[in-house]
């Protein structure tokens, strides 16, 4: 068995997720998009339309899995009927790792539904690193866990939220899928800094990169994937490829979806920091020569 998958990452450029109103557009026009990320557990069907357009997807692009209902951080383990069914899912799409939140949500079988946050603490790191393991070697796919935004604290809670899940990938030897939009949420509702988050992530377990709109209300923000990203994020996003490098990136938007064309267009722009950090490190080497 390989102990060190996390390095099994690769950089596939920058991503769009697949969504029910543009399915007819990339169907027809096939445009020009490195990738697409599919919502798991929207596909764990037995046939039907879902599995239909996929595969026609498929047959065009790479498709990474993102999930929202592993829940590593249940203290009653994992549900076993979801994880055969990803699995049946992971041979389909062939993707290349597969992600999911470092959260909780269900009790006693029951799910919420919902990406609830977890108390910062050893106990919790060790549970949450024990399921990722179970999962990653059940499903035999690289795993990467995404940051979930939060608007709540655990009082409990002895480390920050970076601390903690730093704790968690290292126990667990797994990905990370760094939510920029979800640090920067986050940061406002708890009043941190977010580049220290950034800056104090292991940089070499980034597998992913997220971005997105959010909503801003008077005393809070909630990620909602309903708008373009705003400035700050931007400016999140540009440090975290400083640090992390060109990363597979993915612009989510799922509520009040404009025309593809228009959530292409917002994807692309980060491309605008992959070049400027290339060509940074070009002239880095080129000054060091």
């Amino acid at each position: 068995m390989n102990t060190s998958r996390f390095t099994n990452f690769q950089s596939l450029g920058i991503g769009i997720g697949l969504r029910v109103p543009h399915y007819d557009h990339i169907l027809s026009r096939r445009p020009a998009v490195d990738w697409f990320e599919i919502i798991s557990e929207n596909y764990l069907v037995d046939g039907g339309r879902p599995l239909e357009v996929l595969d026609q997807i498929m047959a065009q692009y790479q498709v990474v899995q993102h999930g929202v209902g592993l829940y590593p951080g249940s203290a009653q383990g994992l549900n076993w009927d979801h994880l055969r069914k990803l699995k049946k899912l992971v041979q389909r799409t062939k993707t290349p790792w597969i992600s999911d939140h470092l959260c909780w949500g269900s009790v006693d079988g029951t799910s919420s539904h919902d990406l609830l946050p977890m108390p910062y603490t050893r106990e919790a790191v060790e549970q949450c690193a024990e399921n990722l393991r179970i999962a990653q070697d059940f499903l035999e796919r690289p795993l990467a866990v995404e940051n979930v935004s939060s608007y709540a604290e655990f009082k409990d809670s002895t480390m920050t939220e970076w601390e903690f899940l730093t704790e968690v990938v290292e126990h667990a030897d797994c990905g990370i899928l760094l939510d920029v939009n979800n640090i920067y949420v986050s940061s406002v509702n708890h009043g941190f800094n977010p580049l220290d988050y950034v800056e104090n992530v292991p940089h070499e377990r980034v597998a992913q990169m997220h971005i997105a709109g959010h909503s801003r209300y008077e005393r809070f923000i909630i990620d909602t994937h309903d708008h373009p990203v705003i400035d700050p994020v931007w400016k999140l996003y540009a440090r975290a490829i400083e640090l992390c490098g060109p990363t597979a990136t993915l612009l989510e938007w799922d509520d009040k979806i404009p025309p593809f064309e228009e959530v292409h267009a917002e994807a692309l722009k980060a491309k605008r920091f992959w070049n400027h950090t290339v060509e940074t490190r070009h002239a880095e080497v080129a000054h060091v020569v």
